[in-house]
């Protein structure tokens, strides 16, 4: 079996092994094959709490684990020798809000388990996702800055900013080497959308594809950050390869990609599909969005570890098509 690595040998050394929990997910099931690329499949253990007939778990190493079972967890690090564990299981912001007390159980407990982890020197390294879910209807909504006021009014989003503080807590009393990026909206071909507030984007193209119509759950003048899941890896991957002494904030980074409403991406689709329309019927996502920043400042991530992203709407959109033509509507 062939193995690939980054250019930059120094941060591809053979020590490095990963154990990704939640790696059946929307971003997890990406994010595992660009680190088995990147590592080797001998190197990268994906786990979840079920097992799929997937690419993730019939391309390489996998194990069924439950994030809230510490035993679980600790057992798996043992017998691989993790040294790296991105924790991506999580409940997603609609989705967390009909069943709050499990999402917080979730979103919780499963950072606690991994952070003492690390700190009882079980693992070296860990990345775990915040979101933008952390601002709130008070936080300035146009180039959110990344120190803000923070008044999260989801379950999701509360249990993102809890888990911030936890993290930079960890680093500062314990030493332990915890990265987080906070996400905006993810859109990805490849994946089915996941239960978030931001998943129209992604359900759009498939909309524009066989039904040649949407209906939009947002409010046509909707903005908000969205990232290609391509860059969301990237970025994931560059944080952990990045060196301890670039990664100056232990709480999360901003991350931006660009920002959009429903209607102006309806617009950049019709470019590809002129017949395309769209229509709007606002549900109780559209309260979830309203308390989200509109736009992102990241200069933070760009000036401290180097972030940059490679997608707006317009290239996203010609590959999002491309993508979804060649492998789901053939």
């Amino acid at each position: 079996m062939s193995i690939f690595y980054l250019c930059d040998s120094k941060h591809t050394t053979m020590q490095t092994k990963i154990l990704i929990i939640g790696a059946c997910g929307q971003i997890g099931t990406e994010l595992t094959a660009k680190l088995r690329e990147t590592y080797g499949v001998e190197n990268v253990v994906a786990s979840d709490i079920r097992k799929l007939e997937n690419d993730v778990v019939n391309n390489g190493i996998f194990e069924v684990v439950n994030a809230l079972d510490y035993n679980q967890i600790e057992q798996l690090i043992e017998k691989y020798q993790i040294t790296d564990v991105y924790l991506m299981a999580a409940l997603l912001s609609a989705t967390a809000e009909k069943n709050p007390a499990f999402a917080w159980d979730l979103n919780m407990n499963s950072l606690f388990h991994v952070l003492n982890l690390a700190k009882a020197g079980k693992i070296k390294k860990i990345f775990w996702p915040s979101s933008i879910a952390v601002f709130g209807p008070t936080t300035p909504r146009e180039n959110t800055p990344q120190y803000t006021v923070m008044e999260p009014s989801t379950v999701y989003g509360i249990s993102k900013q809890t888990g911030e503080r936890w993290a930079e807590y960890y680093n500062k009393q314990y030493g332990v080497d915890i990265r987080s990026i906070r996400y905006p909206g993810l859109i990805s071909w490849s994946t089915e959308a996941g239960g978030g507030t931001t998943d129209y984007a992604v359900d759009i193209y498939h909309k524009a594809i066989t039904d040649g119509k949407f209906t939009s759950f947002l409010s046509e003048n909707s903005a908000l950050p969205m990232m290609y899941m391509d860059d969301a890896i990237k970025a994931t991957i560059s944080i952990m390869q990045a060196d301890a002494e670039d990664i100056k904030i232990r709480s999360s980074y901003n991350l931006s990609g660009m920002s959009f409403t429903p209607k102006q991406l309806a617009e950049e689709i019709t470019k590809h599909y002129p017949n395309f329309t769209i229509n709007y019927e606002p549900d109780f996502r559209q309260k979830i969005a309203d308390s989200w920043p509109a736009s992102i400042d990241d200069s933070s991530a760009r000036e401290d570890w180097g972030w940059k992203n490679d997608f707006n709407i317009e290239n996203m959109t010609v590959d999002m098509f491309k993508n979804l033509k060649e492998t789901i509507y053939k």
